[in-house]
């Protein structure tokens, strides 16, 4: 039967219990960083961090991303970091504006058709 040592889900469990551990070290360390965004800023036409912006690309797709932190990023839910570089091209723009973007796959042009907050 062996020990404890030897048992596959023991060790597995030990590996686990060591990447949560490293995990709530990180985010502890993280929490004095944070600053909590709870207010809409006086001009909700141009685009702030937590705007949700409605975007229309060359080709007549339109697409709808939200600028949030770095740690709340998910392309699925149309999430994006404010330090990606479709984010940084956003942020002071206004409806209506023209935005160029270098994205991996070459430059992007897109045109903001909607700002809002919420």
């Amino acid at each position: 039967m062996g020990d404890r040592s030897e048992n596959a889900e023991y060790i597995y469990g030990k590996k686990q219990l060591r990447q949560i551990d490293s995990r709530i070290r990180f985010l502890s360390k993280r929490l004095g960083e944070l600053t909590v965004v709870d207010r809409t800023p006086s001009d909700t036409s141009t685009v702030f961090f937590g705007a949700w912006v409605e975007l229309e690309d060359e080709a007549g797709t339109c697409c709808t991303y939200r600028i949030v932190g770095p740690d709340e990023s998910d392309s699925a839910r149309g999430f994006i970091s404010i330090d990606s570089p479709m984010a940084k091209a956003l942020l002071r723009k206004t409806e209506g504006d023209e935005v160029t973007v270098n994205r991996p796959s070459g430059t992007a042009t897109f045109i903001i058709l909607s700002v809002r907050y919420g």
